[in-house]
């Protein structure tokens, strides 16, 4: 099978955004377990601004967050731009006259599969 430049490149994508998923949970876990032994309200511990201690760590959980939502933006282009050519491709193929489509497709409209 072989996989196409854009294939390559969604691939990629989605290991950036598991990648910075894994990075989150694990920030995400070790904030928490921090946050639990403090004894410190959510409000006041995740805010940056009030935890200067962990603020670097709370504006990288921010940054990561922001890094998965642009990079599953971009999955979901790809996938948009594959949806819209596979219709193209099957308002071409329906266009076309009986003659020039495969086998397959005039007996399964002939019997309904």
């Amino acid at each position: 099978m072989e996989v196409s430049a854009s294939d390559r490149e969604l691939i990629a994508v989605m290991r950036q955004y598991f990648a910075a998923k894994a990075d989150l949970e694990s920030l995400k876990a070790q904030l928490e377990t921090v946050r639990q032994a403090s004894g410190e309200a959510i409000a006041v511990f995740y805010d940056p601004r009030q935890n200067a201690e962990h603020a670097t760590d709370l504006q990288r959980s921010h940054h990561l967050r922001g890094e998965m939502a642009s990079l599953m933006q971009r999955a979901e282009a790809w996938a948009r731009a594959a949806l819209a050519a596979d219709r193209h491709d099957r308002s071409q193929a329906e266009a076309e006259p009986e003659e020039w489509q495969s086998f397959e497709r005039r007996a399964d409209a002939l019997f309904g599969a």
